[in-house]
């Protein structure tokens, strides 16, 4: 009998009881002027020019929002160079050659308590506007436009399920940073004028519960409860943790805000901190690299724009074997396939995936509906697929292809070995244009 897939092999078992290497010292750093969602930037500084660790280096642009490029290191511009994206794009890069000695900007510094108390939701919206953070689980989306929005809010959720096979980033932080990421959700909720708090970590990680509740007892003026949420996959997509945590249902396309619920990201809450507390942009990230093609899984903390090549190195680099090499940028489920490793670590990157290639056979569907079992969104792959074949947009619309939150649940579970989820991706692009 068919059922419903939702646990799979999380690979993370090795992985979050390796040590982390503090690798901060790249040689040069890498700034991206455009990305997946801003493709028009421009820097602000030229080559030869000193720029110090937290400074403005340039801007991008996503049409309705901008983004500022903060240097993570200080040292001196010396040009552009392409350089892979972890959304597989090429994309021009500003790079700095690091002095390494980590000279702050005059404009990072603390804010005292008493500048904190006296902060209106407009002083949170500038500030986690000029600090440049976006959604560091991977959407990279502007955090400044959530908090823009005019609807009233009684609840901020921390989402640390990180739910993905083998990343780790996220587990990482929360034991090295529990106290801080708790601090920005304070800052969060004060923003939005929430009332509660809670951070969703897995039931099975019961060494993450206990860091954030100890420091949860550090803010005992604001309502923050620490709540289990359940180890299934795909448990960290935001309307299932938004179900777990709360009991409150957004169907899938609404905002949550429409039903007083915002979701922030750990990391993106750690963010909240540097900006609001210490007036610092993120410059540091926890980057993983594992898979069977790579000698030696590690673990790092980076500076933001470290050439993935330094990290490939520090592992061992590749397997010598045969096999081609597959490399995924993010996880396996909803990671993107590189052409090549000549990768930098931005803001949203957390980890490369080396594998073996293995050459699978796809079969033709068995009509069995184990992706229609599988799909957390009810959908109902197969027909999806057939609709894209013929290139009925009515159809696909009528199918609801736009609801898919290309989770992978529907290759996973085929045992055609069919690419389910790459023919979702294609099929929403398709009836954009």
């Amino acid at each position: 009998m068919i059922e419903k897939t939702t646990h799979i092999p999380d690979g993370k078992k090795e992985r979050k009881n390796q040590p982390v290497i503090h690798y901060l010292e790249a040689e040069y750093l890498y700034f991206p002027t455009t990305d997946l969602r801003c493709p028009a930037g421009e820097s602000c500084v030229v080559d030869g020019q000193y720029v110090k660790v937290g400074e403005l280096i340039g801007t991008r642009n996503g049409g309705f929002f901008t983004q500022p490029i903060h240097s993570t290191v200080s040292g001196y511009v010396v040009g552009f160079e392409k350089k892979l994206h972890a959304s597989g794009q090429t994309v021009d890069c500003l790079i700095v050659k690091n002095d390494k000695k980590y000279v702050l900007h005059e404009s990072c510094v603390s804010r005292t308590d008493e500048e904190i108390d006296a902060l209106t939701k407009e002083d949170y919206i500038q500030i986690i506007k000029d600090s440049g953070l976006s959604g560091l689980g991977g959407s990279g989306f502007p955090t400044y436009v959530k908090l823009e929005g005019k609807q009233v809010v009684h609840t901020i959720i921390a989402n640390g399920v990180e739910c993905e096979p083998h990343l780790i980033s996220d587990y990482k932080l929360i034991l090295e940073r529990a106290h801080r990421i708790i601090e920005g959700l304070t800052y969060a909720m004060r923003a939005k004028g929430a009332k509660k708090g809670i951070v969703a970590v897995k039931k099975k990680y019961p060494e993450l519960y206990e860091v954030l509740e100890n420091a949860r007892h550090s803010f005992m003026d604001f309502d923050i409860e620490i709540k289990k949420v359940g180890n299934h996959y795909p448990q960290g997509w935001e309307v299932d943790t938004i179900k777990s945590a709360t009991g409150i249902k957004v169907p899938v396309g609404k905002l949550p805000a429409e039903y007083g619920v915002c979701v922030f990201n750990v990391a993106t809450l750690y963010g909240f901190y540097r900006a609001v507390k210490r007036r610092m942009p993120m410059t540091e990230r926890f980057f993983s690299i594992s898979g069977d093609g790579i000698k030696s899984p590690k673990n790092f903390q980076v500076r933001i724009g470290t050439p993935v090549r330094d990290l490939i190195q520090m592992a061992g680099g590749y397997t010598e074997t045969d096999a081609t090499k597959v490399l995924i940028s993010g996880g396996p489920m909803m990671g993107t396939a590189l052409q090549s490793d000549d990768l930098i670590v931005t803001k949203t990157s957390t980890s490369l995936i080396v594998l073996d290639e293995v050459a699978v056979q796809t079969e033709p569907c068995i009509h069995c509906a184990s992706c229609v079992y599988s799909c957390p969104v009810d959908l109902q792959p197969v027909q999806i697929m057939n609709a894209y074949k013929e290139r009925d947009k009515d159809a696909l619309n009528d199918l609801g292809v736009n609801k898919c939150i290309e989770c992978g649940l529907c290759s996973f579970t085929c045992p055609s070995k069919i690419h389910l989820t790459e023919t979702m991706r294609q099929a929403k692009r398709f009836i954009k244009k």
